[in-house]
């Protein structure tokens, strides 16, 4: 892995052999930028904050030797990267306004691949994670984890159920709770279709009512505006001596059907007037008949003016002047599909009712099969994180799961109880620790010291890691608060871990750090103006050296380098035999 300009690294190269490797240096040198560098690379944040004072960027680049048949890999060709001999090389760039951008194989990806390839390849331990494992979800968390396939499998189906569960009964609580609105809303709707329903009206029909009013009331005037039309056309009978267009079309007709003969354009010509004379006698008959069929009828204009008055004021409730009578007629339509549905809530309410009672007890079977899941799994986890403390210099301790229920009377009926439940079932999990013999079990964040729950922890971690491995482990400074012979132990079991996996440890513990197949250190120097960090790979005479300083304090000293060599004996004696 190569590391340039992130934090106080300037440019170093970190080579992390098959094994054991330890990284140590003074504080402040930069070893926590060695987790930071794999945490970008495997899909970590970016903070802009990481990047050197002075650069525009900091980049991670990495080589990863891949297992045979890794669904990393396979997941890494999916989307486009290429292998380089069977090695995956990625890289991730965090530019100091705050842009990153990540490269899988040659090919540039969206960071969320990174976060997935990481999840098949490395596990990260650190102090943090430590703290999260104190809190009861992610003890419960952890648990679930190592059940496997025999909790994740009841576990599926229970939540849903518990999510149709909450479905059904947020309606129910709508349904219930807005009862009262939804019944003055079917008020209002019942009166507005009774008095649409009785008006009984039809779309357009203002249209049709206008027109009749301006007819009936203007009647008089049509019907004399009629007459004397006609008269002009076809003559007054009252007086014989009138002169009409009939009349005179008939005389000029004649006119020319006497010369016709003569000329074909002026045959033409009567033709036309022939035409002109059918087409008149057509409209005087109309008028004749429209001024005959014509009655200004006082009563039918009443009725007209009363309709259309109804008409308007069902306009203003439920519809508009613009969309006329087809609103109206369509909001009843509506309504009447909302009323159908109000009227329909009683009978949901006791479906769904019915629904709920039955999904509760479904529920409550799914949360008991969960929990002998749980409760079988926390049998087999315990047994297995006491074994490791026992190789962790802390021989007569026992870890035990506590698995316990909250009453809740709104809750689940459960074995002649009503607890609470949630998504994760009805178990509240708490792990116990009794440090010697005849000790009471306590919670580890209250029964625990220091040193005693950073052993417990990894005993944990390792367990875990034991349950859902991954071709690495990386380890930061899990052994805070550990000394002494504990420390030594420690060392020796991530030694052996190593024997089946990767392992990558932080630490600041000489015990620990005698045991890794490789020791890298973390070095700073100050030219007075910049501080630049590199990361070496130490040769067994550097080793004594850095071994003797995280002792005593000196690199030199000849008690120190005595004790460091004695340490790197001790811990290689073992692990040869």
């Amino acid at each position: 892995m190569r590391i340039r300009d992130l934090g106080v690294i300037d440019d170093a190269v970190v080579e992390l052999a098959p094994g054991f490797t330890v990284v140590t240096g003074e504080t402040g040198a930069g070893k926590t930028m060695v987790v930071t560098s794999l945490g970008l690379l495997l899909g970590g944040r970016a903070d802009p904050g990481l990047v050197r004072g002075g650069a525009s960027r900091a980049v991670v680049e990495g080589r990863l030797d891949l297992p045979a048949g890794s669904p990393a890999a396979a997941r890494a060709l999916e989307a486009g990267a290429e292998l380089d001999d069977g090695a995956l090389l990625i890289s991730r760039t965090v530019s100091a306004e705050g842009r990153s951008r990540a490269h899988v194989g040659g090919r540039s990806v969206p960071v969320g691949l990174l976060a997935e390839l990481g999840e098949d390849l490395i596990a990260v331990h650190g102090q943090s994670d430590q703290q999260r494992l104190l809190r009861p979800a992610r003890q419960r968390g952890a648990l679930d984890r190592y059940a496997g396939e025999a909790l994740a499998e009841p576990l599926a189906r229970y939540r849903t159920g518990y999510r149709r569960l909450r479905e059904v009964t947020a309606t129910l609580e709508e349904l219930t709770t807005q009862a009262r609105e939804r019944a003055q809303e079917a008020d209002l709707l019942r009166f507005g279709l009774e008095e649409i329903a009785a008006a009984e009206p039809v779309a357009g029909e203002e249209v049709e009512l206008a027109a009749e009013a301006e007819r009936l009331g203007h009647a008089d005037a049509l019907s004399a505006a009629a007459v004397l039309a006609h008269a002009a056309l076809a003559g007054d009978p009252a007086d014989p001596d009138s002169v009409d267009a009939g009349t005179l079309l008939s005389q000029a007709r004649r006119a020319l059907d006497g010369v016709r003969g003569h000329d074909e354009r002026l045959a033409t010509l009567a033709d036309r007037l022939a035409e002109v004379g059918y087409l008149l006698a057509d409209v005087a008959g109309d008028l004749a008949m429209y001024a005959d069929g014509l009655d200004a009828d006082p009563v039918r204009l009443a009725a007209v003016e009363e309709r259309r008055a109804v008409l308007a004021q069902l306009l203003r409730k439920y519809g508009s002047v613009d969309g006329g009578t087809a609103e109206v007629v369509a909001w009843a339509e509506q309504g009447a599909a909302r009323l159908a549905e109000l009227d329909g809530d009683d009978d949901r309410i006791e479906e769904l009712q019915a629904e709920q009672d039955q999904l509760r007890g479904e529920l409550a079977a799914l949360a008991a099969e969960v929990s002998a899941a749980r409760r079988a799994a926390a049998g087999r986890f315990a047994e297995a994180v006491s074994a490791e403390l026992t190789e962790l210099a802390m021989p007569h301790a026992k870890v035990t799961f506590e698995l316990s229920r909250l009453d809740d009377p709104d809750g689940l009926e459960l074995d002649g109880r009503t607890v609470a439940y949630g998504s994760h079932g009805v178990d509240e999990v708490e792990v116990l620790l009794a440090p010697h013999p005849g000790a009471a079990p306590r919670p580890i964040a209250k029964g625990a010291s220091g040193g005693e729950l950073s052993r417990v922890m990894l005993a944990v971690e390792v367990v875990f890691a034991g349950a859902d491995p991954v071709p690495t482990y990386l380890f930061d400074e899990v052994d805070a608060g550990v000394g002494g012979k504990a420390a030594v132990e420690i060392g020796r079991r991530l030694a052996k871990l190593a024997r089946s996996a990767q392992v990558v440890v932080v630490t600041h513990l000489p015990q620990v750090a005698a045991f890794a197949d490789r020791h890298l250190v973390v070095e700073k120097t100050n030219d007075g103006t910049v501080t630049r960090s590199g990361v070496k790979t130490l040769t067994d005479e550097e080793r004594v050296r850095e071994l003797s300083r995280m002792l005593a304090g000196l690199e030199d000293s000849e008690l120190g380098r005595a004790h460091a060599e004695e340490l790197l004996a001790t811990a290689r004696s073992p692990r040869e035999g």
